[in-house]
């Protein structure tokens, strides 16, 4: 059954005006999967950066009580919830120190810091945000706009077991199996976002790639269009490949490659699978053909997938320049 909401509906989920406008037409969904779907292409490819700095502020800053001012009762509750675990577990002085480290955050890069907060303690944020305050702003910007996603995410799997909860009140023989199905969705959203990891059943339902990359050429302030990318996997001998001997021990054998569209971002590099097989990869980017006159002929980024992260999603970007490039794992 479709689920029809509205624009006020969407602006709970992400405080931007523009992507609650372009949910509201792109609707309605047949289910949560295709609203998430939707969602993440238009936060990443229609909003732009006024929209993300809109979405930002609507959030409170972490230990904060949201503005009773705010537009979205839902929202304010759903803030709430997200960090109960942290107050739970905050102190008087680490409440003092978050609210110290806020206003060093906003100072450095103008907006709040932003965090998929829920079911994290309070000296698990303060650590984050300890950690993100050393990036450029220019990543700090683009893990923000990823952590928003998450909420957004989130909290639309909320939206989403609302309505079933509705729907189920005009029949009693399905009310209580609408009210679990519900619930449970929201769970399986919740824990995958603030702790990926396998599930009891041993399964997973992605929506896209395991493995996901994009270029944003940081001396143009834009996206890098038309670079080649390789995705590979490492096979041999060793589990990993041994520094200055990896022709001797094993070889890396390709997953799949792609070109950058005009949003930076690679295609499909990989098969849509569940469960990613363990061990390291390596995307390689084609910088020299993108910039012939840059430092770089060609930029190869490694990384190691253990068992237990197999469920997860890893996106890794490149920033580049012509004489500096550098990288980070998103979601």
């Amino acid at each position: 059954m479709n689920s029809k909401f509205d624009e006020k509906d969407f602006l709970a989920c992400c405080g931007s005006k523009k992507f609650a406008e372009e949910m509201a037409s792109s609707g309605p969904f047949a289910n949560l999967d295709q609203a998430v779907d939707a969602a993440r292409d238009i936060w990443f490819n229609k909003v732009d950066v006024n929209g993300w700095l809109e979405a930002f502020a609507a959030h409170p800053r972490i230990g904060q009580n949201p503005s009773a001012k705010h537009p979205s009762d839902a929202s304010v509750q759903w803030s709430k919830g997200e960090q109960s675990t942290a107050m739970q577990t905050a102190s008087d002085s680490s409440l003092k120190e978050l609210s110290e480290w806020n206003a060093r955050y906003w100072k450095k890069f103008g907006f709040i810091f932003l965090i998929c907060a829920s079911g994290r303690t309070a000296s698990e944020i303060l650590a984050e945000l300890k950690r993100r305050y050393l990036n450029r702003p220019l990543v700090e910007f683009e893990i923000a706009a990823h952590e928003q996603m998450k909420v957004t995410e989130l909290r639309l799997a909320k939206l989403f077991s609302t309505k079933v909860k509705d729907a189920s009140i005009s029949s009693e023989n399905t009310e209580t199996a609408a009210k679990k199905a519900g619930e449970d969705r929201v769970s399986i959203i919740g824990a995958h976002l603030t702790a990926p990891s396998e599930s009891a059943a041993g399964k997973t339902h992605r929506t896209r790639p395991p493995i996901t990359t994009h270029v944003l050429d940081i001396a143009r302030g834009s996206p890098a269009t038309g670079i080649e990318v390789r995705l590979e996997m490492w096979k041999g001998n060793q589990p990993r490949p041994l520094f200055g001997e990896e022709d001797v021990s094993g070889c890396w054998v390709l997953e799949g490659s792609s070109i950058t569209d005009k949003d930076g971002r690679s295609g499909q590099l990989m098969s849509m699978i569940d469960a990613l097989n363990p061990g390291v990869y390596k995307i390689s980017f084609n910088t020299g053909k993108y910039c012939p006159s840059g430092f770089f002929p060609y930029v190869s980024i490694l990384f190691e997938i253990r068992e237990s992260q197999k469920w997860e999603h890893f996106h890794v970007p490149l920033l580049l320049s012509p004489f500096s490039f550098s990288t980070y794992r998103g979601s």
